[in-house]
């Protein structure tokens, strides 16, 4: 349906597309920021996503036990089909009753690995962040959660490890201690964080984009011009922004609805074909 060519995460034979599907949507929908209120989807609904998103040429999901039931919907859903997709989940930081906790320690994060395999009913999973709780200097420096991560990555149950961050110390510092990839907050809107970039890049690594249309709340965002460059619509905008950077692999969008997902991979394709 679209043409935009796969990437490899550097240091690695995976590819990946070049816009991921976020899933926390498919399994929590408490304490989240969007806009507006939504209620989890039902399986038919999650499966009829995941194939518009094949459809769309998308293979990267990006999930986290954060999310909910999100692991555990995938797992029951990829079913045969698993081995088609490139999944991203995360460590440190759960959520029940109401509320996240975070806990780095590597026996921890050791169990939250097993546990998300369990979950994803696989044997190994492409790519496991750890979900910072925004002390991202202090979880990479103090604790043993990326060493944890690096034994994992031996053992074969792990293909790449990173960190998904809150600060640009943070991002940076990953790359310098070898990590495969940062996931990193990066629009036209929000650039604080383009020194991560410029770090993966140093480093030949890569950065998964967050919140490249910001969680949904364009029309709040402090400092977006009322009119853009050509009568532009604002996600349009704000991927080529991102993807003007050499480092940026991916985005990842978070949707429930088969006609937004259609919609931004066009508009992927688009700034990827024309520049």
């Amino acid at each position: 349906m679209f043409s935009f060519p796969m990437r490899p995460l550097p240091g690695s034979s995976l590819l990946v597309s070049r816009l991921g599907l976020g899933t926390v949507k498919f399994g929590r929908n408490e304490q989240v920021k969007y806009p507006e209120p939504f209620d989890l989807p039902t399986d038919s609904e999650i499966l009829h996503l995941l194939e518009t998103a094949r459809e769309c040429g998308i293979n990267l999901l990006d999930t986290a036990p954060a999310y909910g039931s999100s692991e555990e919907r995938l797992g029951k859903l990829l079913g045969t089909r698993r081995n088609d997709w490139v999944i991203s989940t995360k460590a440190g930081e759960d959520f029940e009753g109401g509320r996240s906790s975070f806990d780095f320690r590597g026996t921890a994060i050791r169990n939250s690995v097993e546990r998300s395999l369990q979950r994803l009913r696989t044997d190994r999973v492409e790519i496991v962040m750890l979900h910072s709780d925004g002390n991202d200097v202090g979880i990479l420096q103090d604790t043993d959660a990326v060493a944890t991560l690096c034994e994992l990555r031996d053992e074969g149950k792990v293909c790449n490890v990173g960190i998904s961050t809150k600060t640009v110390e943070g991002g940076c510092l990953a790359f310098e201690m070898g990590l495969d990839l940062v996931m990193a907050t990066y629009n036209a809107w929000h650039t604080e964080e383009l020194p991560v970039l410029d770090a993966a890049m140093a480093a030949g690594k890569a950065v998964l984009i967050k919140k490249a249309f910001s969680s949904g709340w364009f029309g709040d965002v402090p400092g977006m011009p009322t009119t853009l460059p050509q009568a532009m619509d604002p996600v349009e905008h704000s991927l080529r922004t991102v993807f003007a950077h050499p480092a940026s692999l991916a985005v990842i969008v978070g949707t429930l609805r088969e006609s937004h997902l259609r919609a931004n991979a066009a508009v992927v394709a688009k700034v990827l074909t024309t520049g």
